[in-house]
């Protein structure tokens, strides 16, 4: 068949399915995730001819996750198509994991025929209401009753993706509806409607900060659409920069005003707690990150120290999010990037022009004159704390040990994935040295088993170019290892680099804590090097006590290959 044909073809079934994949194709979409079903085959029947690929993995819940990691290193809204009943409900978890960290992700399913809802006839893939049971852990999710407003409902998603905080939504198509007549067009893209910056904020702010001595910033996922700003925004201030783990790399982790990650180490946290002036930007300073600690002058969650005269200053474009877990003396709510673009701009035009002639001060402005009547810089500020940190982090614990000796194999822009394991929020959170906010692709909040795998050839699907490599627990490998075959058709050369303890160790030692038996968490686990084999990959297993000798050079082989490789190392084996 001919492209001609294909067109003509199109044009014949001018469908609900048509109608949306088309108004996906007009919003840039340019690949999706999801797997064929008998209900869903009108969207896939369009997917050709607007030059959109298919992605299929070996389970939904796989779609989702390919999906985000997708998200994470294109900046494109991840989009999944699901067949009705399990098909959908078996995404729901990656979609309230997109809930949690505050992601864009569409999600098309088809549903039963209008008039039909809630019937119980026994149809196949009969669901009592699948677009209500979403609405509750979604943004949105809507039932649609025409194939135009099918079609408004996916431009009016994107258009939220791009205006206020973004989340997971989804649309549900009625049989009839997708397969039924299309007379509509395409709707345009809708502009995004941010929420109008107030100068009377700006200037408030401009005031607390133009005065600081002791700046400090917090960095969140929020933030991740505004590195630049916020770095020029720390270099004016001379401010330390902290970052959650979806903020990662928002400032390079090498630069001489980053923290890092790790804004859940009690240093960290002090430091915070003394600034004169505290910013806040895209974070809702949430205890999945803090673990159990405090940012800013508090006294215990969510109450403000009344000894303290620091000022809090909170930037988000959820006001919603601008009271979470710490209160704020100035709430812009607003992008981060036009925030702190406005507020660097009426710093530089109201302070005092105190910089000699030849002075390496990039701001010609503020800083120096702050700098004359504070005792330390921020670097220096930043080098203490980093000193301190021996004991609030083990940074020989496995996962920071595998982690930077993947970072050697694979190279300093290599994006890692992580899943809820110890390897990851006790290692590659931590140890992995990020210098983009693509780079580290995890879910701190929802915390979900099964992430790593698919997100990682999610990514590589991204940007091929890139190296990308997967560090995991063999609890977390378990709940998503089928996509290893996933990742061998599409050709993908990921190290799938999997730390086996032997069982859910984190659980066995909360046990131990709570004075119960270990029971349950002792694990039988397969030859993970053999099965990754098995499904067309390579594999090698390595020892703990021979990793620093042949993990980097497992790692950099694996990216040179079209097929990924699974890397077992064995713990205390």
């Amino acid at each position: 068949m001919t492209d001609d044909d294909n067109t003509n073809a199109g044009e014949e079934f001018r469908n609900g399915g048509r109608a949306v994949i088309a108004t996906l194709a007009a919003h840039g979409v340019d690949t999706i995730f999801g797997i064929p079903g008998t209900h869903n085959l009108e969207f896939y029947r369009h997917l050709r001819e607007f030059g959109i690929r298919a992605i299929t993995p070996r389970h939904e819940q796989g779609a989702g996750y390919g999906a985000d990691g997708y998200f994470l290193v294109s900046g494109k809204p991840g989009v999944i198509i699901t067949t009705s009943g399990p098909g959908l409900t078996n995404v729901i978890t990656a979609a309230a994991t997109a809930y949690a960290e505050s992601r864009p992700m569409l999600i098309l399913s088809p549903g039963v025929p209008t008039g039909l809802e809630r019937a119980d006839l026994g149809m196949l893939h009969e669901t009592k209401d699948s677009s209500g049971a979403l609405a509750h852990l979604l943004v949105s999710s809507q039932r649609t009753r025409t194939a135009e407003g099918a079609a408004q409902s996916v431009a009016e998603a994107f258009a939220m993706f791009s205006s206020t905080r973004p989340g997971p939504v989804h649309i549900e198509v009625p049989l009839d509806v997708l397969e039924g007549e299309w007379n509509g067009s395409v709707p345009a893209p809708i502009p995004a409607r941010r929420p109008g910056l107030d100068p009377r904020v700006v200037s408030r702010a401009a005031e607390s900060v133009g005065g600081a001595t002791r700046p400090f910033i917090v960095a969140g996922g929020g933030a991740r659409r505004a590195s630049t700003e916020v770095r020029a925004f720390a270099e004016l201030l001379d401010a330390p920069v902290a970052t959650t783990a979806n903020g990662k790399g928002i400032i390079s982790e090498d630069h001489p005003l980053s923290l890092g990650s790790n804004v859940r180490f009690p240093s960290v946290q002090a430091e915070s707690a003394a600034a004169d002036v505290l910013i806040v930007l895209g974070s809702e300073l949430a205890d999945s990150d803090l673990w159990g600690g405090l940012i800013g002058a508090q006294t215990s969650a969510g109450i403000r120290d009344e000894a303290s005269k620091q000022v809090v200053i909170r930037c988000d474009i959820d006001p919603d999010q601008l009271g979470k877990n710490l209160g704020g003396d100035v709430l812009a709510c607003a992008d981060a990037g036009e925030f702190l673009t406005a507020l660097m701009s009426e710093l530089n035009q109201d302070a005092p022009r105190t910089v000699s002639a030849g002075s390496n001060d990039p701001t010609g402005s503020a800083t120096s004159a702050r700098r004359q009547n504070t005792e330390r810089s921020g670097a220096d500020r930043v080098t203490g704390i980093r000193n301190s940190w021996g004991s609030d982090f083990d940074f020989e614990s496995i996962g920071a040990r595998v982690t930077r000796l993947v970072e050697q194999g694979a190279g300093p822009s290599v994006g890692v994935a992580g899943d809820s394991s110890q390897v990851t929020y006790d290692g590659s959170v931590h140890a992995l040295t990020a210098s983009t906010p693509d780079q580290l692709l995890y879910m701190p909040g929802f915390a979900t088993l099964g992430y790593g795998i698919p997100a990682a050839i999610g990514a590589k699907l991204a940007d091929n170019a890139r190296p990308v490599a997967c560090i995991l627990g063999d609890g977390a490998a378990m709940f998503s290892i089928q996509e290893l075959m996933t990742a061998s058709e599409l050709g993908l050369g990921i190290p799938f680099v999997i730390v086996d303890n032997g069982g859910y160790a984190e659980i066995e030692a909360q046990m131990v804590d709570r004075s119960i038996q270990p029971f349950a968490v002792k694990l039988a686990r397969p030859d993970f090097a053999a099965l990754g084999q098995s499904m067309g990959g390579a594999g090698v297993t390595i020892a703990e006590s021979d990793i620093d000798e042949l993990l980097p050079g497992a790692v950099a082989e694996a990216l040179d290959l079209d097929v990924p490789t699974t890397i077992h190392i064995t713990i205390g084996c």
